[in-house]
C-alpha cells in the first residue's frame, strides 16, 4: 500500500521537477541565482533614487532665515489671530474633497488587502449538485435488454457534494512583489491625503487674508470718501463765497467720484473671499461676517524658521508621495519579471457522491483527486521580455518625476522665501510714504482753507494718499502670504491629522474601527 502511495506521489510531482530541470538547463541561472539572493523572489529589490538637493537656502545668510530644525505642525499660529486658528480647525474636520482623498486611502487599503489574499488558495469553492436522468424506453427497449439479461434502472438519481481548490504557488515572488506594490500605493495614498491637506491648509490662510485685504481697502476707501466729501464741501464753500473758481468745486467732485466707485469692486472681493472660505469649509455660501468680524490684516512675525533644504524630502506629503509611487513601480517590475517563468499549481477536490441521500455521508461515497503541474509561455515571441522593460521604463518615468519634484519644491520655498524677505522692507517703504502723505493731506486742507494754496495741491495730495493707503493693504497682504508660500512650501499643516491641538483625527474615522493605515514613514 505504501508503495503504490510512493509511487503515484512520484507521477503526481514529475512535471514539478521536470520544470525546475528545464529551468536549470535554460539561460535562467543568473535570474534564479538572484532569485535566491531576493528571498525567493525575481526582480530588482527597491532603492530610493537620489534627489538634488542643494545644501542650503540662497538667503541663509540672512539672520531672519533660521535653519533650526521647524516644527510647521501649525504654523498659522504664528500669527496669533484666534479666528483664523477655528477656521483651520472647522476646513480640516468639514472639507469635501479631503474626506474623497480619506475615501482613497481606505480603496488603497482594500486593495492591499485584495492583493495578500493572493498568497493563499486563489480558488476556494464549495459545491453541491444533484440530478435525475430518467431512460428513454424507445432509445433502450426494455425487452431487448432484458433478453441480453441486462435490465437497467428506468431512473438514476446523483447526488453531490464536496469542496474544491485551486492554488498558484507563489515560487517567484510574484505575488508577494504585488503585496509590496500594494503597500507602497498605501502610502502613496496617504501621503496624497496629506498632500491635499497641506494645500487645504495653505488656501484657507490665503482666503482669510485676502477676505482681511478687501476689508482693509474698503474701510480706506470709506475713510478716503468722508475725508474727500469734507474737502468737497470746503471747496463748495469757498466757490460760494467767490474765493475760488468753479474748477476747484469739480476737481473734488471727480476726485470723491474716484474713490466711490472703488468701493463696489471692494466689496465684490470681499464677498468672494467669504464665499471661497465657505467652500473650503464645506458650508453652502453663506454671510460669515458675524464670525469674522472687523480685523486687521494678520502681522506676520521678522523671522521664519526654514530648517535645511534637505528637510523637504521627508517633510512634503508630494515629494513623499512621488516616492511612494516610484516604490510600487520597482514592485511591478518583479511581477513582469515572474512571467518570464513556470507557474506552478496544485488542483484539488474532495466530494461525496451518491445515489440515494441516505447514502451520501458514507466512507464508500467519498472521493478525491489532486493535480499539481506547470504552465510556461515558451515561445511568446518576446512579448514578456517587452513587457519586462515596459515596467521598467515606467520605473525611470517616475524616478525622473520624483526629482523634479524635489526641484521644485526647492524653488518653491525659495520664492516663498524671497517674497517674504523682500516683502518687509517694501512694507516699511510703503508706511513711511502713508505717513507722509496722511500729513501732506492735513497740511494742504488747512492751507487752502486759509487761501495759502490752490486746491490743485489738495487733489493731487488726497490722490496719492488713496493709492498709497489702498497698496498699503496689498503689501501686507503680499508679506502674509509671503510667509504662507513658505509653510506651505515646506510642506507644513498636514500634521494636523495627528490630532495636533484641539483638531479630530478625521483619517483615522474614515477608516474601520481596529484598522491601521500603513506607516507613510518618520515625518518628524
Amino acid at each position: 500500500m505504501r508503495q503504490q502511495r510512493g509511487k503515484l506521489l512520484a507521477r503526481t510531482w514529475r512535471p514539478v521537477w521536470l520544470a525546475f530541470l528545464l529551468l536549470a538547463s535554460s539561460g535562467c541561472q543568473g535570474s534564479l541565482g538572484n532569485w535566491c539572493r531576493n528571498g525567493f523572489r525575481v526582480g530588482p529589490d527597491y532603492c530610493k533614487p537620489a534627489a538634488p538637493v542643494a545644501c542650503e537656502w540662497i538667503d541663509a545668510y540672512d539672520e531672519r532665515v533660521r535653519q533650526e530644525l521647524p516644527d510647521n505642525s501649525a504654523w498659522w499660529t504664528v500669527f496669533q489671530d484666534p479666528i483664523l486658528n477655528g477656521l483651520m480647525d472647522d476646513t480640516y474636520r468639514q472639507n469635501l474633497p479631503l474626506r474623497e482623498a480619506g475615501m482613497r486611502v481606505v480603496e488603497a487599503q482594500r486593495l492591499r488587502q485584495i492583493a495578500a489574499g493572493n498568497i493563499f488558495p486563489q480558488t476556494q469553492q464549495g459545491f453541491g449538485e444533484y440530478s435525475r436522468t430518467e431512460v428513454s424506453e424507445n432509445a433502450f427497449p426494455t425487452n431487448r435488454l432484458a433478453g441480453l439479461g441486462f435490465m437497467p434502472p428506468s431512473a438514476v438519481n446523483n447526488w453531490v457534494t464536496g469542496f474544491d481548490a485551486g492554488w498558484e504557488l507563489d515560487v517567484w515572488g510574484r505575488f508577494r512583489r504585488g503585496i509590496e506594490a500594494a503597500d507602497a500605493n498605501l502610502d502613496a495614498s496617504v501621503e496624497d491625503y496629506d498632500a491635499i491637506l497641506v494645500s487645504l491648509i495653505g488656501e484657507t490662510a490665503e482666503a482669510y487674508i485676502n477676505y482681511r485685504v478687501a476689508q482693509t481697502r474698503l474701510a480706506y476707501a470709506r475713510d478716503n470718501v468722508r475725508i474727500q466729501q469734507g474737502s468737497l464741501e470746503l471747496s463748495e464753500s469757498r466757490f460760494r463765497n467767490g474765493a475760488v473758481t468753479e474748477l476747484d468745486v469739480t476737481q473734488a467732485t471727480a476726485n470723491l467720484q474716484n474713490t466711490k466707485q472703488q468701493i463696489p469692486l471692494y466689496e465684490v472681493q470681499l464677498r468672494q473671499a467669504n464665499n471661497l472660505l465657505c467652500v473650503l469649509l464645506g458650508l453652502p455660501a453663506q454671510d460669515l461676517s458675524p464670525r469674522l468680524g472687523e480685523q486687521p490684516i494678520p502681522a506676520p512675525p521678522v523671522d521664519v524658521v526654514v530648517g535645511i533644504p534637505a528637510n523637504l524630502i521627508r517633510r512634503r506629503p508630494d515629494i513623499r508621495r512621488a516616492e511612494r509611487q516610484v516604490a510600487a513601480q520597482s514592485a511591478l517590475i518583479g511581477v513582469a519579471v515572474a512571467d518570464l517563468f513556470p507557474s506552478f499549481s496544485i488542483v484539488g477536490a474532495v466530494q461525496v457522491q451518491a445515489e440515494d441521500f441516505e447514502d451520501l455521508f458514507e466512507s464508500a461515497s467519498a472521493a478525491s483527486f489532486v493535480a499539481p503541474g506547470f504552465n510556461w509561455n515558451l515561445l511568446n515571441y518576446g512579448r514578456l521580455a517587452n513587457q519586462v522593460r515596459v515596467q521598467e521604463a515606467r520605473f525611470q518615468q517616475l524616478a525622473i518625476a520624483y526629482q523634479q519634484q524635489v526641484l521644485e519644491a526647492n524653488a518653491e520655498v525659495e520664492d516663498g522665501i524671497i517674497a517674504f524677505l523682500r516683502g518687509q522692507q517694501r512694507l516699511v517703504d510703503v508706511q513711511g510714504a502713508v505717513q507722509a502723505s496722511t500729513r501732506s493731506v492735513d497740511l494742504a486742507r488747512i492751507q487752502y482753507r486759509e487761501g495759502a494754496t490752490d486746491f490743485n495741491r489738495v487733489f493731487i495730495l488726497e490722490t496719492a494718499l488713496t493709492n498709497q493707503q489702498d497698496l498699503l493693504a496689498t503689501v501686507q497682504g503680499e508679506l502674509a502670504q509671503g510667509l504662507v508660500a513658505v509653510y506651505k512650501a515646506m510642506g507644513g499643516g498636514w500634521q494636523i491629522r495627528l490630532g495636533a491641538g484641539s483638531t479630530s483625527e478625521q483619517l483615522d474615522e474614515l477608516l474601520q474601527p481596529g484598522e491601521v493605515v500603513a506607516d507613510p514613514g518618520d515625518k518628524s
